[in-house]
């Protein structure tokens, strides 16, 4: 909704990311977090939020915003747009790869009407 905003938990506070009809559901925005952590930021169609790390595990490359949304077995994922592994954007899990270090950090995210807002 009009004036409606993505926040991320970022140690004990939410942060600001992005109005939330900035994001076109499907594709995602990076961010910068107080703490330096980049993240990727998505809504899906039906307009849930979620948060990762923007960093591809496999390649070290900060591009996993730029992946597509996809799902499997009623699992949420982002395509890395280099070498294609999907990240289930509610675990962080890679799901082509059982290696735990293989997976991506996920981050507490809201949608939150702006003050005045009814």
């Amino acid at each position: 909704m009009a004036g409606d905003r993505i926040e991320v938990r970022c140690g004990t506070r939410w942060v600001p990311v992005c109005a939330a009809d900035g994001l076109v559901p499907g594709r995602g925005v990076a961010a910068l977090l107080p703490d330096g952590r980049q993240i990727a930021v998505f809504t899906d169609r039906s307009g849930t939020a979620y948060a990762i790390g923007n960093r591809d595990p496999f390649t070290g490359a900060y591009v996993l915003s730029r992946g597509l949304l996809g799902s499997a077995g009623g699992r949420a994922f982002v395509a890395s747009p280099l070498l294609k592994q999907r990240f289930d954007l509610r675990t962080g899990r890679c799901l082509d790869d059982d290696d735990p270090a293989r997976s991506v950090p996920v981050h507490p995210v809201r949608i939150r009407a702006e003050a005045g807002e009814a």
